[in-house]
Order: structure tokens, then C-alpha cells, then sequence
């Protein structure tokens, strides 16, 4: 779609009664059940290489078109894709050209954070189904929006942390709810690693090929730089969520699932700061989070500066009831008895195939209980690494309402969104306040 047409678009889709029921988008999923479901993937430079080549591996998938800001990248993914599959996708810079596009039965999101829940969104209302990677927003009102759309549309949205879908997940879970553990009360996530500095490069012209003003989207208006474009974006306000999104919103995800905490936490308190690095990054190196349950607490640690591990793991959770343990990895469990005592294990692939998979048996059968981590499970993940967020940005305990998913705080609510540069705006859904 040209990018002067955008807004028409969207005042069409609320012409067409959002949330009301007035104008339902037909599925392409009604036909027989060997037809191909085709998919854009948006954002396959690194991670989203990674996702797409699953997808691919599907034999009832077909990557139809590959939409990147980068000419350099899409065209050699194009070519990669035709050599693997024989078919030569579709090359696109804007995605907005995908928007009207009919044979289009799905997105794939891999692009950096500030972009997640927009194209969620976008294609949602669209009537595409979307799977998107983690986090599922870049703030909290954009998760909000993005649930609403997936709900107005009732489209099938999949948020990538893949575990949901590992084997030996479901296995822990399933050992923890028969009752074994007694009554679970307290649960901690964790990371520690020694990760890099970062430090910004001169801004610079964008290089040829390479569609700036698309990169940027909906954060506010800088100059090109060719660290934030790179990696850096992760590690600034503006862009990524930092590695509490990015890594921690797995952790915190499984240790969740397991302890059975379906909704929102009732209250966040964050204490960390940047203490080990001096370099342009902007979100903390250290965190300590509790988030409060009724009952129940789970806590996060985050160490970016620090190699020893916890039980052995540089990433995990441990979960603990009255008669025994649980700790997780990304690829096993382990169970032990009240005296430490190894009862139960197992072990399997991190799930990403299996998510896949589960997200297009879903985007067929139009049944969004059968998704692994749908949206709204998803955001809420992804919201509880917002919330830390805007605990340590504040300093303050912060007690959230479920329903408004606003702080009792006004400073802290000044960051649940933020204002979207002009031509990115975020829509507004009647579901929305």
C-alpha cells in the first residue's frame, strides 16, 4: 500500500465497525485442507532468517513474499528461499504494500521491538493472522491494541517464545499441577551473563538501500546511525524494551506457566540500575523484580555483567512448593523432593518447530484456545517486562489495575505509551481507552 493511502486504510477499518461485528473479513482458511497457507515474513535479517526457515519447513506453508528495509537482505533471503524451496518470493521494502494483498494468509514479525505490536496490528486488521516475536509490544498500550485488534478481527496471533510449545515444558507443568510440589507459592527467574558494551558510532546518512524513514516507523524522529540500526536499538528507550524483554520476558514466561499465573501480577517493584557498564546503553544491567500474586511471588534477576550461574544455568527458573522443587532450563526440568532429592526429569528441543506448527494448525482450525501463546497470554508476558521497566524508571512500587492495565501512579502511567511519530500513529480501537 503507498504510504499516502495508510490512513485511508485505517479510517476504512473503522468505518467497517471494529469490535462491532458489522464487517467480518473472510478466511482463505475455508478451503480444502491441503491448500498452502501463505505467509510474508517481515524482518528476516537475523532472527526472523531463523523463523522463516521454519515456517518454510512446513509442507503446508509457502513464504510468499519477504518484506525487509534492507534491499541487500531481502534480495539475498529471496534467493536463499528459492534455492531451498523453488520458489521465488515476492520482494517488498514497505509493508504496508502487503496490507490489501488477498493471497496473503499470514504475517511473520521479526523486526526489532518499537515495530512488534504495529505490524501486529496493521495486519490484523488487514485480516491476516500474525505470528509475531517477543515481545509482543514495545509498551504497554501498543499490547493493549494489539489484543484488541487480534479480537475485533478474531485473527490468530502467536507471540514467538517458542518453550510454550517445547515438550518438555508441558511435562513440567503437567507434573506441577497434579499436586505434586503441594501448594506452590514462590517462583525466580533469572539471567546472568557477561554481555558487551555499547557504544554509538557518529550519525551518519543512511547507506543506499536502506529505508530509514521505514526503520524508524512510529519512535520519535533522529538521525541515522548506523549502531542503533544495527544492534544498538535494543539497549535504548526508544527502540527495545532491553534484555528484560528481550531475554527475560522467556524466563519470566515459563516460570509463570508452570506456577499457573494466568493474569496480570497485582503489584511490581523493581530494584537495579546500570552499575557495571559506562557506555551509551540506556535500560539497566542489574534488576531484581518481585511481582506480586494473590498467595504467590515471582521474582526476576537479571545480571549482564556477572558469568557465575544459578543451579548451573545461565538462564532458568526454579519453582517451589511446600513438598519439593522444580527448576527449568530452555531444553529440560528436573523435580526434587522436599530434601532436595532428584524425583522427575526430562528434556527436548527448545519448541520452535512445535510453535510454528501450533500457530498454523491454529490459522486452519480458526480455534484460538488451541494457541500455545496467544496474544493476550503473550502481552501479558510481555506487559509484566514493561511494568518492571517503568518500576525501575520511576523508583516507585507500583500496583497495577488489571482491567485499565494503568499504574496507581500518573508518572508511571506517562510511560504505558508513548506519542507515535506522524504517519506511524497508533490505531485507535473502540476497546482502547
Amino acid at each position: 500500500m503507498p504510504r499516502s493511502t495508510r490512513r485511508s486504510f485505517l479510517q476504512q477499518t473503522a468505518a467497517w465497525g471494529i469490535g462491532g461485528g458489522i464487517f467480518h473479513i473472510a478466511s482463505r482458511r475455508g478451503c480444502a485442507a491441503n491448500d498452502k497457507i501463505n505467509v510474508a515474513c517481515i524482518g528476516v535479517r537475523g532472527r526472523g532468517n531463523s523463523v522463516m526457515r521454519s515456517f518454510a519447513a512446513e509442507a503446508d506453508c509457502d513464504i510468499t513474499h519477504i518484506c525487509d528495509v534492507r534491499e541487500s537482505v531481502r534480495n539475498q533471503r529471496g534467493a536463499e528461499m528459492k534455492q531451498s524451496t523453488g520458489r521465488m518470493p515476492t520482494l517488498v521494502n514497505d509493508y504496508r504494500d502487503l496490507l490489501n494483498d488477498k493471497s496473503i494468509d499470514a504475517f511473520m514479525v521479526a523486526t526489532p521491538d518499537h515495530w512488534h505490536a504495529m505490524l501486529t496490528i496493521e495486519g490484523c486488521l488487514a485480516g491476516k493472522d500474525v505470528y509475531v516475536e517477543k515481545p509482543a509490544s514495545h509498551n504497554i498500550l501498543e499490547g493493549k491494541t494489539a489484543v484488541a485488534a487480534a479480537r475485533a478481527r478474531d485473527r490468530m496471533v502467536q507471540m514467538g517464545t517458542q518453550i510454550r510449545s517445547a515438550q518438555f515444558l508441558k511435562e513440567a507443568v503437567d507434573y506441577v499441577h497434579s499436586g505434586a510440589l503441594g501448594k506452590v507459592i514462590y517462583g525466580k527467574a533469572w539471567e546472568t551473563s557477561r554481555n558487551g558494551a555499547m557504544h554509538l558510532a557518529a550519525d551518519s546518512e543512511p547507506p543506499t538501500g536502506f529505508d530509514y524513514e521505514i526503520w524508524q516507523g512510529p519512535a520519535p524522529e533522529r538521525a541515522y546511525n548506523k549502531t542503533i540500526c544495527g544492534s544498538g536499538w535494543r539497549w535504548l528507550f526508544d527502540y527495545g524494551t532491553g534484555d528484560l524483554g528481550n531475554d527475560g520476558v522467556h524466563r519470566i514466561d515459563y516460570c509463570r506457566k508452570v506456577m499457573g499465573l494466568d493474569e496480570m501480577p497485582r503489584a511490581i517493584t523493581c530494584a537495579g540500575g546500570k552499575f557495571f557498564f559506562e557506555d551509551d546503553q540506556q535500560w539497566p544491567d542489574t534488576m531484581l523484580i518481585s511481582y506480586e500474586y494473590p498467595g504467590k511471588v515471582l521474582q526476576y534477576e537479571m545480571r549482564l555483567w556477572s558469568k557465575p550461574k544459578l543451579h548451573g544455568a545461565g538462564e532458568g527458573a526454579t519453582i517451589y512448593g511446600e513438598n519439593g522443587w522444580v527448576m527449568l532450563n530452555n531444553t529440560s526440568w528436573k523435580a526434587f523432593d522436599a530434601d532436595g532429592k532428584l524425583v522427575k526429569q526430562g528434556s527436548s528441543d527448545v519448541g520452535q518447530r512445535a510453535h510454528i506448527r501450533n500457530f498454523l494448525d491454529a490459522v486452519r482450525s480458526r480455534n484460538r484456545d488451541s494457541l500455545n501463546q496467544e496474544i493476550y497470554s503473550g502481552h501479558v508476558s510481555s506487559l509484566m517486562c514493561h511494568a518492571g521497566n517503568i518500576s525501575w524508571r520511576t523508583g516507585k512500587k507500583l500496583r497495577l489495575d488489571a482491567k485499565t492495565q494503568t499504574f496507581d501512579d500518573d508518572q508511571a502511567n506517562q510511560l504505558v505509551g508513548r506519542e507515535h511519530r506522524k504517519g506511524f500513529e497508533l490505531p485507535k480501537l473502540p476497546d482502547v481507552a
